[in-house]
């Protein structure tokens, strides 16, 4: 059975390239997440944000400038809700 291609699907590219200037959420493998705005990203998901607030266990640990963080180490990046 074959399935049909959908023209109006989007691919995480689309998805990055939306949320650029945007509040998001990064997930790491470690468990901590950071919370800012998404200046710029890689082909290698190395991420630049900026007013970046870090969480550990869900409560705020830090709040940064300017932060990057390597690709290898990101386990995903979400939209922020809105608010």
């Amino acid at each position: 059975m074959e399935g049909k291609p959908q023209s109006s699907s989007r691919t995480p590219s689309d998805f990055l390239n939306s949320v650029i200037g945007r509040q998001v959420l990064v997930k790491l493998n470690s468990g901590i997440d950071y919370q800012g705005v998404l200046a710029c990203l890689d082909g290698y998901m190395n991420i630049a944000l900026e007013n970046t607030e870090e969480y550990v266990d869900g409560k705020l640990k830090n709040s940064y400038g300017d932060t990057f963080i390597r690709g290898n180490n990101v386990l995903y990046i979400s939209a922020a809700k809105s608010t």
